[in-house]
């Protein structure tokens, strides 16, 4: 049975009200109820009346000599009912005046209840011991109301600051010393904060931590709603609190006027929220700064499909937008969107074993670039992966083919969905342009015209060797007419010293050419 004592209020357990000095010195001994000491104690009350329930208001520890309930068993048993109805926390009775012993019918209707009832063996006055337990409760509510102002104080500077989500939450994780979640109304996780272990512990059983934290508290979780104006959009949950009750609860609705605060301020962020989540799990995948393996729990929580699935490692370039999000629920397709940097986004898709994974791959590309505005979209993929530690290669792998497409000509016919086969000679070069070997080869080949630092020369070059030395085209992608472009490609040859027509001389040169627009780009 649970007490009616405000959560809100600081309490002592009837555990440690036993632990105390004082009390100690009184030899105490519990008789009834052992297993529900940790019920809260909200405050000390004196009080020998048989109807003693009607004076009280749930959670108090009530001290007795028994001095009126002598030699009367029913009245000694209305007096623990009517305890048990008044939610008390606990009954302690002082033997010496109207008991040598504890008395069997009150013990008996005590276990029954299941509340608590402690005899001291040694009297002393009951006045100190309600002294001692009111000045420490003061003190907790004094010291919870002070963390809360703080806490209150330091996250509102935040936001004022303009700080992003994670930093509110790491500040939050910092004052509860526990590990912090926030999550939708469907549970799935929106950030974390706390030490890594920790977090990682909790993520990795979330679903059972989930439905706790959607039903009743317990065990250090403690959660507070988010929302307003009547509408709920998520919560916060302190995971395994361990300080006292009163004190997390505070801590968890300052948390949530905050968050509230800074979506409010920050517009719709529940989405962005989301995409943060996405974004942070996707650039630690590709960067491969944290082991695929430990980054399995956070995918998990974040709503991602990993039991069993096939894995699609994507990444787009063009004007996406939240056509990719779009897509991926017409489609039906489960899947995670992040953007990356240089405007490129990055797409994970999990699908069934079962699944086709190239065709459903081809009908999403098919998808986006068929929407208006598309443009010129691209959608590269690396090959399907069924072993998640292989995720962050097919990211890598990704990336570096929407690169190599990104370097070439606007007018490469590309298929819908490209791959690394798709990207030749150019993807290579990509891979290998950060090797100081290679980027010596570029210099030296193109010398003569990179110390003169002549643009115009330079994309005459690129365009006659992407063309495959093709005048005639070269000609009239740079409006200029063919003597006006052969007496360019004379110049350019004397520069670098070579001779174009020559298949080896020309392939050396556009080889460094790609290596030098890889190393720009």
């Amino acid at each position: 049975m649970t007490t009616t004592s405000d959560a809100s209020e600081p309490t002592l357990s009837v555990r440690q009200v036993l632990t105390l000095e004082r009390v100690l010195a009184g030899e105490p001994e519990v008789v009834a109820g052992a297993g529900h000491l940790d019920r809260p104690v909200r405050w000390v009350h004196v009080a020998e009346a048989a109807d003693v329930g009607v004076m009280l208001s749930g959670g108090e520890m009530v001290l007795t000599t028994g001095v009126l309930l002598a030699g009367d068993e029913d009245r000694q048993a209305e007096y623990i009912r009517s305890l048990h109805r008044a939610e008390a926390a606990a009954v302690v009775l002082g033997l010496g005046r109207a008991f040598t012993d504890p008395p069997d019918a009150m013990r008996r209707m005590a276990e029954r209840c299941g509340l608590p009832m402690v005899v001291l063996h040694r009297p002393f006055p009951f006045a100190q011991l309600t002294e001692e337990v009111q000045s420490r409760l003061v003190r907790r509510k004094f010291a919870a109301v002070s963390l809360s102002e703080a806490v209150r104080t330091e996250l509102t500077a935040l936001i004022t600051a303009g700080a992003p989500l994670q930093r509110l939450l790491d500040e939050v994780a910092r004052h509860s010393g526990c590990p912090v979640v926030v999550t939708n109304l469907a549970h799935r996780v929106l950030g974390t904060a706390g030490e890594r272990p920790a977090v990682d512990d909790v993520l990795r059983d979330w679903e059972r931590i989930a439905r706790q934290a959607g039903g009743t508290e317990g065990d250090g979780w403690i959660r507070a709603e988010l929302g307003g104006r009547g509408e709920r959009w998520g919560r916060i949950v302190l995971c395994g609190y361990r300080g006292d009750r009163a004190t997390g609860r505070l801590l968890a609705d300052r948390a949530a006027e905050a968050l509230v605060l800074h979506r409010m301020l920050g517009g719709n962020a529940a989405c962005s929220w989301e995409e943060q989540s996405a974004q942070s799990l996707l650039t630690d995948l590709v960067s491969g700064v944290v082991p695929a393996r430990q980054l399995l729990p956070r995918a998990r929580a974040a709503g991602l499909p990993v039991g069993r699935r096939t894995f699609v490692p994507l990444v787009v370039r063009g004007r996406a937008g939240d056509r990719l999000e779009r897509a991926l629920r017409l489609l039906g397709l489960p899947g995670i969107v992040a953007e990356l940097a240089d405007a490129a986004v990055a797409v994970l898709l999990s699908l069934a074993r079962d699944q086709d994974a190239e065709a459903l791959t081809a009908h999403f590309a098919a998808r986006l670039r068929s929407e208006p505005g598309a443009g010129r979209t691209v959608v590269a993929a690396a090959d399907a992966r069924t072993a998640w530690e292989d995720v962050p290669a097919g990211l890598r792998e990704a990336q570096h083919v929407a690169d190599a497409v990104a370097d070439s000509p606007a007018a490469l016919d590309l298929p819908a969905v490209v791959r690394l086969k798709d990207v030749h000679l150019r993807g290579l070069i990509r891979l290998l342009r950060d090797d100081p070997h290679v980027q010596s080869f570029a210099e030296r080949e193109l010398d003569g015209l990179l110390c003169a630092a002549d643009e115009d020369l330079l994309a005459v070059l690129r365009t006659y060797l992407a063309t495959g030395r093709n005048k005639s085209r070269t000609a009239q992608l740079h409006h200029v007419s063919r003597p006006a472009l052969y007496r360019r490609l004379e110049a350019i040859q004397a520069r670098l010293g070579v001779d174009l027509d020559d298949f080896e001389q020309a392939a050396s040169v556009h080889i460094a050419l790609l290596a030098h627009d890889a190393q720009q780009g």
